[in-house]
């Protein structure tokens, strides 16, 4: 085995989680490569529903993977751990020590050796340094974050139902920073659960006088990445839910109270959410001589090999990748990453019999905003068209849907999705409609 070909994925998010279990599959079980995941976490989560976590829509223990069953069952190797270094002459990857809960260390610092490296760590969000921002604002980057987020607003309402004196001016108010998809769907996941929150015994809370969701974004409308029909849609839904959207407001600092715009205007809040630009991670910036942009995203070629060295690939956030036609690349999405690691996984056999390597390319097809049980808005199939198609309602809610559909297929094959789908389908009428811890 120590002499097979040795494919080193890190970052399990969807692009490489995908990947990981595609090349398992095709290389792994047949003895023609070695492949190993490494990522930080024990368990994979899709994050385009961390907004749903952290709402408390979904539970969280019931839609995580854990990393290593994954790994048995599809013949990879699964290493927990963070890279945070590269030494391309030596080909190893450095990563970090890990530690538990209480401190100790659980794995020390270690080197993997690869022949072949994915980089696939995703991103985190962009505070653009804004004072306060750390230190008051929740991001959804990761499960522990929406927990956290999902723990301090259950914590917010049941403190506002037990105390006698009136409430504070911040009080059971929510500021959401940034109104791209997450901040949105956030914003309406929120005015949803909110109310099923306040309706198991916390009778002392009008949701309709007392909760207020304010939707802040610098850009001149909400949803600046989309079509402007979608966006205007979104954002009708969104005042008809009375969300308060504040457009072209550039946020300048956050306290704990609330937060200020550059126009001097102060928005009192309990709860800060960032959900406002994206950055890949910062040891990116300096790994060994790679290429990578203004935020820490690995320059790759239309092969998706880094610029600097053929034997490193990089997919998803982390990545900037040639869009012909389009100056600003490829979207940050998750749509991208599923296809980048779809491409990957008939590349990477063509590179280990020595064939030249096939361009990717992206193909758009549309996005999807989902509004809870509200509504889904959305552009579908504008690459295919030559234009673009409008979507909602139903329809569109079906095809948001199906997206996540499409993540657990890839991971688990078609009899599995059906079966886990049922399941819940049928344990969701036995269980509260809101995560009340």
């Amino acid at each position: 085995m120590a002499d097979l070909h040795h494919i080193v994925i890190v970052g399990g998010g969807a692009g490489g989680v995908e990947l990981a279990t595609r090349l398992g599959d095709s290389l792994g079980r047949r003895g023609r490569a070695r492949v190993t995941l490494v990522d930080r976490a024990r368990t994979h989560l899709w994050k385009p529903l961390l907004h749903e976590f952290a709402a408390g829509s979904m539970d969280l223990d019931h839609h995580a993977l854990s990393y290593l069953a994954q790994a048995r069952w599809h013949h990879f190797r699964f290493q927990r751990g963070s890279m945070d270094g590269l030494d391309r002459k030596r080909k190893v990857v450095k990563v970090a020590p890990t530690f538990d809960e209480e401190g100790r260390e659980l794995i020390p610092r270690r080197e993997i050796p690869y022949d072949t490296l994915i980089v696939a760590v995703g991103s985190h969000t962009n505070d653009f340094g804004t004072p306060g921002a750390r230190e008051h604002a929740i991001s959804l980057d990761m499960p522990e974050q929406a927990e956290l987020f999902h723990s301090r607003l259950v914590n917010a309402c049941i403190r506002a139902n037990a105390q006698v004196a009136p409430l504070r001016p911040e009080q059971l108010k929510v500021a959401i920073i940034g109104a791209g998809a997450t901040g949105v769907e956030l914003a309406a996941e929120l005015h949803k659960t909110t109310r099923e929150l306040v309706a198991y015994g916390l009778d002392k809370i009008n949701p309709e006088k007392d909760m207020q969701l304010t939707l802040i974004e610098a850009a001149p409308r909400i949803l600046p990445a989309v079509p402007e029909r979608l966006s205007k849609a979104a954002e009708e839904l969104l005042r008809g839910l009375n969300v308060q959207v504040l457009t072209g407001e550039r946020v300048t600092g956050v306290e704990s109270d609330g937060v200020t715009t550059a126009a001097g205007r102060k928005i009192p809040a309990e709860l800060t959410v960032w959900a406002a630009g994206i950055k890949a991670p910062d040891f990116l910036k300096d790994l060994d001589g790679l290429e990578t942009n203004r935020i820490n995203q690995l320059v790759v070629k239309e092969t998706l090999d880094t610029t600097r060295d053929p034997d490193i690939f990089a997919i998803g956030d982390c990545a900037s990748c040639p869009w012909p036609g389009n100056p600003r690349g490829v979207p940050p999405t998750a749509q991208a990453a599923h296809q980048q690691s779809s491409h990957l996984a008939r590349m990477l056999p063509r590179r280990l019999a020595g064939k030249a390597l096939k361009p990717w390319r992206y193909r758009d097809f549309g996005s999807l905003v989902s509004l809870g049980e509200y509504s889904t808005v959305g552009s579908l199939m504008g690459a295919l068209l030559g234009g673009t198609m409008f979507v909602e309602g139903l329809f569109a809610r079906i095809m948001y849907v199906s997206l996540y559909r499409m993540h657990l297929y890839a991971l688990h094959g078609l009899a599995k999705v059906v079966f886990d789908t049922l399941a819940k389908m049928i344990t969701r009428r036995t269980e509260p409609r809101v995560k009340l811890h």
